[in-house]
């Protein structure tokens, strides 16, 4: 699914973070947890928004959410 977007593709807008810093975050630091996404890059520590699609409140939803990613990159 990550491979259908651009690394550019801004997945957490409050704090601005793209899909590519998310993919290099997880890989170089080792990143397994959701909380240690939120402790190298900060996304999803303000709305929460891009967190999963159960804690996604806004008007318009996300297309790619935190918890998929960092399963993806784990899962090769």
């Amino acid at each position: 699914m990550i491979e259908n977007f651009k690394h550019d593709y801004e997945v957490c807008n409050c704090k601005k973070v793209t899909l590519g810093e998310l993919i290099t975050s997880i890989n170089t630091n080792k990143i397994k947890t959701l909380g240690q996404i939120q402790d190298f890059t900060t996304a999803g520590t303000d709305c929460r928004h891009c967190i999963f699609p159960e804690t996604d409140f806004g008007k318009i939803k996300k297309e790619i959410y935190l918890k998929d990613i960092l399963k993806e990159v784990i899962d090769g």
